[in-house]
């Protein structure tokens, strides 16, 4: 079987099984050529979103042994940095390679796997001499220098990286480059060789292996109580409180699902992150499915934020706030982020730029709101119309105050009015030095409702004939 996709309006080989490689076939030929050399060649689509989302997956289901995993740069095989993760395994890290050979097979894919001390040398044996144990071993085409230096060292009699080392580094430099070197020095660990992993390492993270998988989901809750505990104890001891909190649960069959809530305040009370995850399991669209079970289930903090011991007000205030904390993390958990939000305070003096809406839970800065003097009316309603709804309006003189206008086909006489409030379009949003001004006027009809209109344009200079906008209400 062969993947084909069309390159310049041919139809290429972008990747071949076992036996078609046997038989001659390689990336690169045209699909013409193969089914000439091979006639009975089984052909797919290739589809290298779908490939990138299988190996993402893998990655996130590898999760399970470590958790600094990273995708290898040509996009054909998982990096793992075990260090410290070996010994929960029967055999320590040939334990856990063994674990992962395993698993893998059970989804039918064939894998290439070893275990060396940098991550450019596990590579190159996983990739060309995974039997081997040792790194001088390996033949000159690990060093993935290109056919033309490959073919090159071969010709110098330079057949393994034992041959290439034991020659001159001033030499190999001179005739390859510096790209040898630096190969050469990650693959044999001259140079300290850092992974990147896909996921950052939180820095609290509490696991259960459970020797029976668990098939349901307040089986699952218990034991992220379990875990919640103690976490609390781990940031307790760091003086510290979680921000955000993210629940990971595996499946026997490599199916990964990932539960994350957030909170206004930091916390570290375990009743209350296990009470935010009850309720972000009810809120879920599709049920949580434990498919054949889930037999590791972590829980992570990966944002810490200071938090000494609660000291209580003679008042009540802390447990007021407290309380009020515990309310918006619910509702945000059951209702989602972006549903329960709060007004922030904008540096604009256009209207509807001064307010914006941030999530309740969000970290914002403390902002002050502008409070009028007691006694004086407020400057701006407590609701605004988005956009401005058009009205008709009459006045005694065209750039005087209204006297009756005319909204959703009903009229209002005005009674009372205050104005104009004149406010200046914003310079750098002018379209050719021609943004429109607005005259606002605080009006009350002869009911006692209270109206905030704008005249869009300077009469005779802005406009001829400028338009009348209602954009609030008052209470």
């Amino acid at each position: 079987m062969a993947l084909v996709a069309k390159v310049r309006g041919a139809l290429l080989l972008e990747a071949v099984d076992t036996k078609a490689a046997a038989l001659g076939l390689a990336p690169g030929l045209t699909l013409a050529d193969a089914r000439a050399r091979v006639p009975d060649l089984a052909v797919r689509d290739h589809d290298p979103v779908a490939d990138q989302a299988l190996l993402e997956a893998l990655a996130d289901a590898c999760g399970r042994y470590t958790p600094t995993v990273a995708i290898a740069a040509a996009s054909d095989g998982l990096l793992l940095d075990i260090s410290g993760c070996e010994h929960v395994f029967v055999g320590g890290e040939h334990g856990l390679r063994n674990d992962a050979l395993r698993r893998f097979g059970r989804l039918g894919l064939t894998v290439q796997a070893a275990v060396a001390d940098t991550p450019a040398a596990a590579i190159a044996l996983a990739r060309y001499a995974a039997a081997l144990d040792k790194i001088t071993d390996l033949p000159v085409q690990a060093l993935e220098l290109g056919a033309e230096a490959t073919t090159a060292l071969r010709r110098a009699g330079l057949r393994v990286i034992g041959d290439v080392a034991a020659q001159s580094r001033s030499a190999l430099a001179a005739r390859f480059g510096n790209a040898m070197l630096g190969r050469l020095a990650a693959i044999l660990g001259e140079e300290d060789a850092r992974l990147i992993p896909r996921r950052a390492p939180p820095p609290v993270l509490t696991e259960a292996r459970l020797a029976e998988p668990i098939l349901r989901s307040q089986e699952a809750l218990r034991v992220i109580s379990d875990l919640a505990l103690q976490t609390a104890r781990a940031l307790e001891a760091r003086g510290m409180g979680g921000r955000r909190f993210e629940v990971t649960l595996f499946r026997t069959d490599h199916h990964v699902a990932r539960l994350a809530v957030d909170t206004a305040q930091p916390l570290r009370d375990p009743r209350r992150i296990a009470k935010l995850f009850a309720e972000r399991l009810d809120s879920l669209a599709d049920p949580l499915d434990p498919g054949f079970g889930f037999d590791l289930i972590r829980l992570a903090v990966p944002l810490l934020e200071p938090l000494e011991a609660l000291q209580l007000k003679l008042e009540g205030g802390a447990a007021v706030e407290n309380s009020m904390a515990a309310l918006i993390d619910q509702l945000s958990t059951r209702l989602g982020r972006e549903r329960v939000t709060r007004a922030v305070p904008g540096d604009s003096h256009i209207p509807e730029q001064a307010t914006f809406d941030l999530p309740a839970i969000a970290d914002t800065p403390a902002t002050v709101w502008s409070i009028p003097e007691p006694g004086e009316p407020p400057q701006r309603p407590l609701y605004l119309f988005d956009p401005p709804e058009r009205i008709e309006v009459m006045a005694e003189v065209p750039d005087g105050p209204p006297r009756r206008f005319k909204w959703r086909a009903q009229m209002h006489d005005v009674l009372r009015h205050e104005g104009p409030e004149r406010i200046a379009a914003e310079w750098w949003r002018r379209k050719n030095g021609k943004g429109l001004t607005r005259d606002y006027y605080r009006v009350e009809d002869v009911r006692g409702r209270r109206f905030w209109l704008f005249r869009h344009g300077l009469y005779g200079r802005e406009k001829a004939q400028p338009n009348w906008y209602l954009h609030g209400l008052f209470a």
